[in-house]
C-alpha cells in the first residue's frame, strides 16, 4: 500500500475514501445500536446485519429531514 501511495496517488485516494466512508458507517451503526451481534447462526448474524443496515439508513434519513426542514410527500 505504501508503493501504491507514492506511485499511484490519486488512485490510492479514491480507494482509501471508500474504505474511510465503510468504516465511518460501522462505526455509526455500533454507536448507535449495539456493537455486538446476538445471533448464533451465521444466515441469523447476517440478516441481523442487514436490519441494523436498514435502521441506521431510516435513522439518516429522518435526521436530514429534520435537520434540512425538507418538505417530504409520500403520497406520490
Amino acid at each position: 500500500m505504501v508503493w501504491m501511495f507514492q506511485k499511484h496517488p490519486e488512485e490510492f485516494a479514491k480507494y482509501y475514501h471508500q474504505r474511510s466512508n465503510v468504516e465511518s458507517t460501522f462505526s455509526m451503526i455500533k454507536r448507535k445500536f449495539s456493537p455486538f451481534i446476538r445471533s448464533r447462526k451465521s444466515v441469523s448474524q447476517r440478516n441481523e446485519v442487514l436490519c441494523l443496515v436498514v435502521c441506521h439508513n431510516i435513522s439518516v434519513l429522518i435526521t436530514c429531514i429534520f435537520e434540512l426542514n425538507l418538505d417530504v410527500n409520500f403520497e406520490k
